[in-house]
């Protein structure tokens, strides 16, 4: 069997119609059949390592697709809520969407990248998901966030969303207290809006939101119409931009 055939054959033993055939086979047959796909793999096995290979790189393309439709189908909701914070140019070219909890290693490693991206391209679009998967603590995080979006406005959630990124202790209720008064915030105002239906229904869409999206870990980036689940380099994010931008 010749290696120009070898993977169209392995790639059929795994289908359907392959099974039926393998099923209409005698006994003999079948066991024949079998003992010549073992002898050639056991003489190339190159072979099924170059197979493995293609059904990755066509398992890769297909997880693309499938989030490049989600971004098309939940577009408006990832791009349009109304209630998620929006950084950098509001109408910048390219939109970045990051959902992300502040107990998250890796959205703590991403959080300067970003920002350094940000101040570098003045043309992104960068957009705030809060999305706690992580605890009760992350929970109390981004309600103490978007409760004080809904008291004090954006400039106001952006210096407490800066400083929870790069804050490592445990988040309660006297922290946030304490973080609010050297932030120089409203401290009793924003406490008593925390546990309202408001908040609540924020984080109830953007949970929504994952699921539908099939996200299950953070950060994950939304780039146009591209997902990138996972922490993500500055370098890499600056070429996929780059890219986008050339289409």
């Amino acid at each position: 069997m010749s290696l120009r055939y070898a993977l169209p054959f392995l790639f059929a033993l795994t289908s359907p119609l392959a099974a039926l055939e393998l099923e209409a086979m005698t006994d003999a047959e079948r066991a024949a059949f079998r003992a010549e796909v073992r002898a050639y793999l056991l003489e190339d096995p190159e072979v099924l390592q170059e197979a493995i290979s293609v059904l990755q790189e066509r398992q890769q393309l297909a997880e693309v697709a499938n989030d490049q439709l989600l971004a098309a189908t939940y577009a408006d909701k990832l791009f349009n809520d109304r209630h998620s914070y929006v950084g950098g140019n509001p109408t910048g070219d390219i939109t970045i969407v990051e959902f992300m909890d502040y107990r998250c290693g890796y959205c703590k490693r991403a959080f300067p990248e970003i920002e350094a991206l940000l101040a570098t391209d003045a043309n992104i679009r960068f957009i705030v998901k809060e999305y706690p998967i992580l605890g009760e603590q992350s929970v109390l995080a981004s309600r103490f966030a978007i409760a004080t979006q809904l008291v004090a406005g954006d400039d106001a959630y952006k210096s407490v969303h800066d400083t929870l990124m790069e804050f490592n202790g445990n988040i309660t209720q006297a922290s946030m207290t304490r973080l609010a008064e050297i932030l120089g915030l409203d401290a009793e105002a924003i406490i008593a809006q925390m546990d309202s239906e408001e908040v609540s229904n924020v984080i109830a869409a953007n949970r929504t939101l994952g699921e539908q999206m099939q996200i299950s870990g953070t950060p994950t980036f939304v780039v146009e119409d591209q997902m990138l689940r996972g922490y993500v380099p500055v370098d890499v994010m600056e070429t996929i931009v780059a890219d986008l931008r050339d289409e």
